[in-house]
């Protein structure tokens, strides 16, 4: 019987995990994806405590390694289940494994949204992507689009920027909610243009992605030859696993205060899946520091 299940191996995840190993606590990590989440696309990280600037991946790595170094168990593989037992929960996975531990912790993060257009999903992989660090140099020398206003769109139309041809940033609004310093570095660079005010209608090719059709507030309409689209509009959290243990806002993100209690005792939930102001790296390690010793407050309660 392990003390703590985490479900999710990015920085909410392995801090959770960090702290719960120091705690003297027994503590598996699952993840189904990539270890360090989705912060090792990042190709810098220059607005944490303390590191200028660490690429994503580099800082990925570490806190896996610190978590392993303090004695969590990792496990590369998808949980399909979570479910109450008498003395605590069941985790069920894609490759088998049914794991038992006192408490769980939910670390899942969210997905990347879409701009739910028709097609969509057979362009994913074939010209349209949602990490320009993973994808760009697929793209190299090429035309390409980014669609979103916020620092994450704002990012990947600046590290594309290095690589491609031309960059169309795409923004259904005047004004970008990203930091004015992106905006600024991307005004300066002659291969970057700006589409404000127009969104997304269509997207055209066959078998791969060729084009967009941009439709401007005004009601024009204008048709844009692309070799790539990035989309960066945001992310839904991924709350199948979660979603009865707890309550959801009209998001679908966990409803839950700083503390990462879920509601039923022995769960919580931490990251960029709950309900939260500000969606940093720091504030998802807060969270999975905050969880982990809830946790293991109640672990010690329990005896």
């Amino acid at each position: 019987m392990l003390d703590v299940i985490i479900i999710g191996a990015g920085p909410a995840g392995l801090t959770a995990a960090l702290y719960a190993c120091r705690a003297g606590k027994k503590t598996l990590v699952i993840e189904r994806s990539t270890f360090g989440g989705q912060i090792v696309w990042s190709p810098k990280v220059e607005n944490y405590p303390a590191l200028p600037s660490v690429s994503g991946l580099e800082l990925g790595d570490n806190l896996t390694k610190q978590a392993q170094d303090a004695g969590a168990t990792l496990e590369l593989d998808e949980v399909t289940a979570v479910e109450k037992t008498e003395d605590g929960f069941r985790v069920s996975s894609v490759f088998g494994g049914d794991f038992e531990g006192r408490t769980v912790i939910f670390a899942t993060g969210a997905s990347p949204r879409r701009l739910g257009l028709a097609d969509e999903e057979k362009y994913i992989g074939a010209g349209i992507s949602f990490c320009a660090v993973c994808d760009g140099e697929f793209y190299r020398g090429k035309t390409v689009g980014v669609v979103g206003g916020g620092n994450t769109a704002l990012q990947e139309a600046l590290y594309l920027s290095d690589i491609c041809e031309t960059v169309h940033l795409i923004h259904r609004r005047e004004e970008f909610r990203g930091d004015a310093i992106l905006e600024t570095s991307l005004s300066r660079r002659s291969n970057v243009v700006f589409h404000k005010n127009a969104t997304v209608s269509r997207l055209t090719g066959d078998p791969n992605l060729t084009g967009v059709t941009l439709e401007k507030r005004d009601g024009t309409k204008e048709e844009l030859p692309l070799d790539g689209l990035f989309i960066a509009i945001g992310h839904n959290p991924e709350n199948a696993l979660f979603k009865s243990f707890t309550t959801l806002d009209l998001g679908g993100y966990a409803d839950i205060g700083e503390a990462c209690e879920a509601g039923t005792p022995g769960v919580y939930i931490a990251g960029d899946c709950r309900t939260k102001e500000v969606r940093q790296l720091v504030t998802a390690m807060a969270d999975g520091a905050t969880a982990a010793l809830a946790a293991c407050h109640y672990l010690d309660k329990q005896g």
